[in-house]
């Protein structure tokens, strides 16, 4: 299937907040949320080492901004686009944030919630779920993961 021109071009924008956070020393991770008319509203990149703070994942930062620009917790009609598939916390968020759709580009295998490890996001037996998109130009957005990793074996 080929992907949405939008969702590419968006990704690219996650991709270039991922090289902000491996610049950083932060786990190359970015984010955007757009509202229902595809405006950026939210931007984030992994911050944990920086502020501190485990929650502080590129998705949580790009919720909690778009929560704040939105004026309310729920972002239903919005989309999340992240460079690596969203862990359990993030998956957990997103949903309780009712976020309406998740791109993503890698897939994570070790900790992924949205179809590779679990499929927290799809769930039928939550309330809540969220159309996924994955493997967004997945080759380009897992090369900065890998590189992050082997330069700190």
């Amino acid at each position: 299937m080929t992907p949405d021109p939008a969702d590419v071009d968006l990704m690219r924008g996650a991709l270039a907040l991922a090289e902000e956070a491996a610049a950083a020393g932060e786990v190359p991770v970015g984010a955007v949320v757009t509202d229902p008319t595809g405006t950026i509203i939210g931007r984030g990149r992994n911050r944990r080492e920086a502020a501190g703070d485990p929650s502080a994942h590129a998705e949580i930062v790009a919720l909690r901004e778009a929560a704040s620009r939105r004026g309310h917790w729920n972002l239903s009609g919005c989309t999340l686009v992240v460079t690596l598939e969203p862990c359990l916390m993030c998956a957990g968020a997103l949903l309780q944030a009712h976020i309406s759709r998740l791109v993503f580009g890698a897939w994570d295998d070790k900790a992924g919630a949205a179809g590779s490890m679990y499929d927290v996001v799809r769930d039928r037996r939550l309330p809540y779920r969220a159309e996924v998109i994955g493997g967004v130009m997945e080759q380009e957005t897992r090369a900065p993961l890998e590189t992050f990793f082997e330069e700190r074996r």
